[in-house]
């Protein structure tokens, strides 16, 4: 069972994996209070070394793995993020786990529900720290959406809409495109305004989607729409081949409230009433947005919780499942699967 740290201590990350989410993490935990990255484990020496010397700091250099196996079992480590390609997320998880250290798991948090279930259950059965990275659910922004949405001031909640894409690689062995390393548009993107629908309108009832798949098996662009409990809908798309607006708007009987460009990200939400002006609220963020997410489990940590009630174990078994019946509508399967 998982006993709390001093309110003051200092939390010890290791990194799992050095490619571009794990540097756009360690960059975060530059701008995290109490926090430190003091190991990085890779399947290269060569390529945890240049990680460690990218982010150490003066003397505090963090110790360098060249196997996931050793990061796992490294002396002074509190939790370690996981940031390697989505099919991988599953062993890496279970191996972290194992050595009863925390984990703070890389979107998507596993290929699918099943593996996800593997995995949770470890975590609840050790009494171990887990926690999906989904930062969105951390950001100013979608706490600031809530407040309005509880205010009453934009009235019953009927819907949400939310869009995600951009113009990818067409590369075919880029990760995005390879079906053998969970590329696609779902994955990938979607997971973003899936998961925050769930955390505004709650829990999902069913799903109806519709994908256009590209040439090495990968969904492109896909869009669904989700009936949940308490009788609103969100209507959600997300695309690998077009430079959607990536907006996210809540409506209600009385106005909406809108997260504009790159919701996930949002610096500002912007209310329109129908009997009232617009106005618009500063929602700044700290460092690059995955500070907040950092902050949040690194309290967690501190207070002895097992999981972050925003973000808690539940509810990504729920989304995970959700994700595995789109994929059945579209007709998307990975290799590991078969």
């Amino acid at each position: 069972m998982s006993t709390a740290l001093s309110s003051n201590r200092i939390i010890r990350w290791g990194i799992l994996g050095t490619g571009r989410i794990a540097r756009d993490f360690a960059t975060g935990l530059r701008d995290t209070p109490d926090a430190r990255l003091v190991a990085v484990g890779s399947r290269s020496i060569d390529s945890a070394h240049a990680f460690a010397a990218d982010f150490g700091d003066g003397d505090a250099i963090p110790a360098s793995y060249a196997s996931y196996e050793a990061l796992a079992q490294a002396p002074d480590v509190d939790i370690i993020y996981i940031a390697t390609p989505h099919p991988m997320h599953a062993a890496n998880a279970l191996l972290v786990l194992g050595a009863g250290k925390a984990v703070l798991c890389e979107k998507p948090f596993t290929l699918n529900r099943a593996e996800a279930a593997e995995v949770v259950a470890l975590a609840r059965a050790k009494g171990v720290f887990l926690m999906e990275a989904m930062w969105t659910r951390f950001m100013p922004a979608l706490a600031e959406v809530k407040r309005i949405v509880a205010s009453g001031e934009i009235g019953d909640i009927t819907q949400v809409h939310a869009d995600f894409g951009f113009a990818a690689t067409h590369d075919p062995e880029h990760r995005v495109n390879n079906l053998a390393l969970g590329g696609g548009a779902l994955l990938d993107l979607g997971i973003y305004p899936l998961s925050i629908a769930c955390a505004i309108l709650g829990p999902i009832e069913s799903v109806q989607a519709q994908a256009i798949m590209g040439p090495t098996g990968v969904d492109l662009s896909t869009g669904f729409t989700m009936k949940h409990r308490g009788g609103t809908l969100s209507i959600c798309s997300c695309s690998l081949r077009a430079r959607s607006p990536g907006e996210l708007t809540v409506s209600g009987t009385r106005g909406s409230v809108r997260m504009a460009r790159l919701f996930h990200m949002a610096e500002s939400v912007t209310v329109d009433l129908l009997d009232g002006p617009s106005r618009t609220i500063a929602t700044p963020w700290l460092g690059n947005g995955y500070t907040h997410e950092a902050i949040a489990a690194g309290q967690c940590l501190r207070d002895g919780l097992l999981e972050h009630p925003a973000m808690p174990l539940d509810d990504t078994l729920a989304l995970m499942g959700v994700l595995d019946t789109i994929r059945r509508q579209i007709g998307l399967r990975y290799p590991s699967e078969a």
